[in-house]
């Protein structure tokens, strides 16, 4: 294993878990813009019609993977920054 792949694996993880926080808090505040509610739903709201859950699924998923993304990528790039070599 080369070593920036080795010394990006603390690193990756710590940005996977900000990266969910961050994901989680733009759900939020786009979840509040689209259907003027404060949680959106769950699988399993009983209360909820299958378009409002599976339009929730829809943009949560679409905004975890933009930020995961983003933020893995700004990772990968600082790491070559200090290593000189991709981790990847």
């Amino acid at each position: 294993m080369k070593a920036s792949k080795a010394a990006y694996k603390p690193v990756g993880l710590a940005l996977g878990t900000a990266s969910g926080l961050i994901a989680g808090a733009v759900f939020k505040q786009v979840w509040k813009i689209v259907e003027g509610e404060g949680d959106a739903p769950g699988a399993t709201d009983e209360d909820r019609s299958w378009k409002q859950i599976l339009l929730a699924a829809a943009i949560q998923g679409a905004i975890f993977a933009v930020v995961k993304a983003a933020v893995e990528r700004s990772g990968a790039v600082a790491t070559r920054r200090v290593t000189g070599t991709w981790p990847g």
